[in-house]
């Protein structure tokens, strides 16, 4: 008797992956628990009737999608304008950086406007965040407050409430009866998030879903999560450090490169307007190892302080330690100052940091970074008043930067009086030097430059008696 040669195919519901037999995680995507038997195509498709008529775009409406605001102007700024009808929104971050606070406080702002609003809670108690609420003054008579884990449950509350904005905190802590798994695994995400969206799309309510994250950073659970709803944010900050920002991943209705700033305080969070002094010190006096850059977040300039400290080492191998800076990001700039700039750092302990927590993954700050290293190694203020902005190649020049008028924009705005920006980044790239509301910008072609016209150079180095400083 010959051997059948069909296998049952085993696929993975988040990459598409197949294999002949069952695993319990997919070696393509390596997400556990997403590999199940395939089902067998049941043959052609045939048509079938439609909901709506096809009709020119010109002539569909636009009522559906109008925004109302959240009542928390730096996350409409965020949405795109506001809180669009039937919008599915995920919001993720890390535990205790203020997620359900936030969202509190949107629920309380959009039930003050006599919309109603149903808040449902799956990893606290009513009264827990009853408390909160008394705390932040999120009390309103229509913000509609529960504490549910099973999913036919919340639907009830959807049923009975009819909000026009729902918030479920999380969506990992909800289960579905009848679904194999545990509430956050895999499939149960994944038939919460669809029932919740279907209701959402279906009945127009505004659907914001609370998301964990996982170790790296990424939000937990299948990738389709992203997929199926219509806007991802990010909540970011850190603990030690009241600054809170929300970051646009995805974003149906508005741009994507657009960030809202929060401060966090024990009446709850606010909005804040003008960031800038959170990530700038002031100084009475000129302070060696300090430079100021102005980075985008998003399409918002923010000027943030880098603080540098430099210290000999009786090491073989000398410390770099950053806090807010790639460190990757510091052993280049290091490499180029030592090479190209003939500053002798391979027996140097550096500490740089930046003030307020900020982090900065803008290339823009290579430049504030390189002066900062050198003046806290020749123990030499900058000039008062200079701002820089490039970024530093592997060859010491320097490399244009994006939104570079909108960043000196700010800087003029801010008092700064010097400026110092790559070559050739205007459209005069002619002219060595010009003048902008006051602020006089020098461009200039390579990190030698920089120093040489802030004067921190090997030449300049001042001769310093502190006892066990040997200088090179």
């Amino acid at each position: 008797m010959a051997k059948s040669t069909t296998r049952a195919a085993f696929r993975c519901s988040e990459c598409g992956w197949e294999t002949v037999k069952w695993v319990g995680r997919c070696q393509e995507c390596q997400a556990w628990g997403s590999v199940a038997e395939a089902a067998a195509p049941s043959g052609r498709t045939s048509a079938a009737p439609t909901t709506t008529a096809a009709v020119p775009i010109g002539e569909v409406g636009l009522d559906e999608s109008a925004s109302h605001t959240s009542g928390v102007p730096e996350l409409d700024r965020v949405l795109g304008g506001g809180l669009v009808k039937g919008a599915a929104i995920l919001l993720a971050g890390e535990p205790g950086v203020g997620k359900s606070t936030l969202l509190l406080e949107v629920a309380a702002q959009t039930a003050r406007y006599q919309r109603r609003t149903l808040y449902l809670t799956g990893e606290e108690s009513a009264s827990q965040v009853r408390r909160r609420a008394d705390r932040t003054g999120a009390v309103q008579d229509e913000l509609y407050l529960a504490a549910e884990t099973d999913l036919g449950a919340v639907l009830t509350h959807i049923e009975e409430v009819r909000p026009e904005l729902l918030v479920v905190d999380s969506v990992q802590t909800i289960g579905a009866s009848g679904v194999d798994g545990v509430p956050g695994g895999v499939t149960q995400v994944k038939e919460v998030a669809a029932a919740l969206i279907r209701v959402a799309k279906t009945r127009g309510i505004t659907t914001v879903l609370v998301g964990h994250v996982t170790k790296d950073g990424t939000i937990a659970g299948p990738r389709v999560l992203e997929h199926l709803v219509d806007v991802v944010l990010h909540f970011e900050g850190d603990r030690e450090s009241r600054f809170r920002m929300v970051r646009a991943m995805k974003n149906r209705f508005g741009p994507v490169d657009e960030v809202g700033c929060f401060e966090m305080s024990h009446e709850g969070i606010a909005g804040v307007l003008d960031p800038t002094g959170l990530f700038i010190e002031s100084h009475r006096t000129p302070t060696p190892g300090s430079c100021v850059a102005v980075t985008m977040q998003g399409r918002r300039p923010l000027p943030v302080e880098v603080q540098s400290l430099v210290t000999p080492t009786l090491q073989e191998r000398p410390r770099r330690t950053t806090s807010g800076i790639d460190g990757n990001r510091l052993a280049m700039v290091l490499a180029v100052l030592q090479r190209h700039c003939g500053m002798p750092l391979h027996q140097r302990d550096v500490f740089v940091s930046t003030v307020g927590g900020a982090r900065i993954t803008d290339p823009a700050a290579d430049l504030a970074l390189a002066l900062a290293v050198a003046s806290a190694e020749l123990s030499t203020p900058q000039p008062s008043g200079v701002i820089a902005m490039g970024e530093i190649g592997l060859a010491g020049e320097l490399r244009r930067v994006r939104d570079l008028e909108t960043r000196l924009g700010e800087a003029a705005r801010l008092g700064f009086s010097l400026a110092l920006v790559p070559a050739g980044a205007h459209a005069d790239a002619g002219r060595r030097e010009r003048t902008i509301d006051g602020l006089r910008v020098f461009e200039l072609a390579t990190v030698a430059d920089a120093l040489a016209l802030t004067r921190l150079t090997q030449e300049a180095r001042p001769r310093r008696r502190e006892a066990g400083m040997a200088e090179d």
